[in-house]
């Protein structure tokens, strides 16, 4: 039986090993990006189940969610110009307008749920909240990114 004795014990750290946060190819905006996505499908499933029960609970919880969605969102924007600002990343003018087109459509579906009795939801916000998943879920393949990393010859 072989046995092994430490002497000695270091915590430096291994050079070959570099974090992706030292490295920068995620920007910070693309760790944001996916709670606001969350919200606002969030959102899409308390519509839906206020729909079918007329509870006003859920219509408050749609409110809340789009509202929390959208704060998170400008979070997400803040970060995503500073992440452009420090050169090393780009917009990905795609994403960046879709992004923008489901944030601007849940600002308007917050105004409308902000309305009173049953028309709040049903039809107007409850197709505000399918197309903000819709396009949310068509950028998906994409990536959460609004910016690319900036690599010569790169074409993302």
């Amino acid at each position: 039986m072989q046995h092994v004795r430490m002497t000695e014990t270091s915590l430096m750290r291994d050079v070959g090993s570099r974090s992706v946060a030292s490295t920068g190819k995620i920007a910070v905006h693309q760790i944001l990006v996916p709670f606001p996505v969350a919200y606002f499908t969030a959102a899409l499933v308390t519509d839906l189940v206020y729909w079918q029960t007329v509870e006003v609970m859920w219509e408050n919880f749609s409110v809340w969610l789009i509202t929390v969605g959208l704060i998170m969102a400008g979070v997400a924007g803040i970060a995503a110009v500073v992440d452009l600002v420090s050169g090393k990343h780009r917009p990905a003018w795609p994403r960046v307008g879709g992004y923008a087109l489901a944030v601007l459509l849940s600002l308007i579906n917050v105004f409308v749920h902000s309305r009173d009795a049953y028309t709040a939801v049903v039809p107007t916000g409850l197709i505000l909240s399918m197309l903000v998943v819709v396009i949310l879920l068509a950028m998906a393949p994409a990536g959460w990114a609004l910016t690319s990393s900036r690599r010569v010859g790169a074409n993302a």
